[in-house]
């Protein structure tokens, strides 16, 4: 069945619109839709037969939820009905509303990675494979199909900076301590980073200096820099975008004046912070804390069932922070979140 969601079960909601302006009561149907991915980084793609809606036009595969069904249920089975595949491998990812012309869906992207069978179009459709720069650049791709190929080039991890932690002050030694555990983090396999340094001086020459060499090491590396909204705006536009604070966020209307090329990520911590990450159209949001973390001990964090929870209202690619470490990016995968993100345990 189509990812479009025309059939007509649908359930009253309160919810957000693509372009987070809000709707007050309205009709929504929910949908399963599976990015099937291939070893090679191919996605699976459909073409919708002639005498449906938007016939002619290419989509990801899923259907709409039957009643009682989640959304993993619903999208085994409708990957079986429509291609002929047994999903063997799949997440939860990211959960997202779009509003078309003459129908809302609910979107519930799930990462599918193993499958038993060769997908075959069971419902008349023509089916190809495509990377997601082919798929962005392709000629009638479903418009609710655009955000998750961009989603899937954020790493899985998120690394912070922290030199300034200890000394407002940084010596060389530190800096030199800080780029042996750059270089040991970018060996690893890390290629997002976010320089976050709030206790260093924004206008010491020193700090732009390590923040430029920074930026260096990690474009050689293939890597992006994020710079945290307590630096100059000028650094924005020298790396690759943005986090704002969730704060900083909340005193905004409207996302950050930067180029196509650059990324805006929000921090937050509650449904509030990221119901205005989508207003912002925020591209992915760091979600915090989860679990306890050593430098507010005994304050209070999400859990895991809180991060579910809130993950599938944010609309967009979440990164857990809080108390965790590279190891945890399985665990959190299987909550729905696109990855993990901290300082200590990712720059060591």
């Amino acid at each position: 069945m189509s990812n479009l969601g025309e059939l007509n079960q649908q359930a009253p909601h309160t919810l957000m619109t693509e372009s987070g302006s809000a709707m007050r009561t309205g009709h929504v149907t929910d949908v399963a839709v599976g990015i099937i991915e291939r070893p090679d980084g191919t996605l699976l793609f459909g073409q919708r037969p002639e005498g449906k809606p938007w016939s002619g036009w290419w989509e990801l595969p899923g259907g709409k939820l039957e009643p009682g069904e989640t959304a993993a249920q619903a999208l085994k089975r409708e990957l079986k009905e429509e291609l002929g595949i047994d999903v063997t491998e799949s997440r939860p990812w990211v959960t997202r509303v779009h509003h078309y012309p003459t129908t809302t869906v609910r979107l519930a992207f799930h990462r599918v990675t193993a499958w038993k069978g060769e997908p075959s179009g069971l419902e008349n459709q023509a089916l190809r494979w495509l990377t997601p720069e082919q798929a962005s650049k392709s000629e009638h791709l479903l418009p609710a199909t655009y955000p998750p190929l961009k989603w899937l080039s954020f790493p899985d991890l998120y690394a912070i900076t922290s030199i300034s932690a200890v000394a407002s002050q940084p010596t060389a030694a530190c800096i030199k301590l800080f780029f042996d555990k750059l270089e040991r983090a970018l060996t690893s396999g890390i290629r997002l980073f976010q320089w976050r340094e709030p206790n260093w001086s924004n206008d010491d020459a020193l700090h732009q200096q390590t923040f430029e060499a920074t930026l260096l090491t990690c474009r050689q590396a293939g890597a992006r820099l994020m710079v945290n909204s307590v630096h100059h705006e000028t650094w924005w536009q020298q790396a690759d975008g943005v986090q704002l604070r969730q704060h900083d966020a909340a005193a905004i209307q409207s996302r950050p004046s930067l180029s196509d090329h650059h990324w805006v990520a929000v921090s937050a911590h509650d449904l509030n912070a990221l119901d205005h990450a989508q207003k912002l159209d925020a591209d992915f949001v760091t979600l915090s804390p989860v679990m306890p973390t050593n430098s507010h001990p005994g304050a209070p964090h999400l859990g895991w069932e809180a991060f579910e929870a809130l993950q599938t209202q944010a609309g967009v690619p979440v990164y857990a922070l809080g108390g965790l470490s590279p190891n945890d990016l399985l665990l959190a995968h299987s909550f729905g979140g696109h990855g993990v993100a901290g300082i200590g345990q990712f720059l060591v």
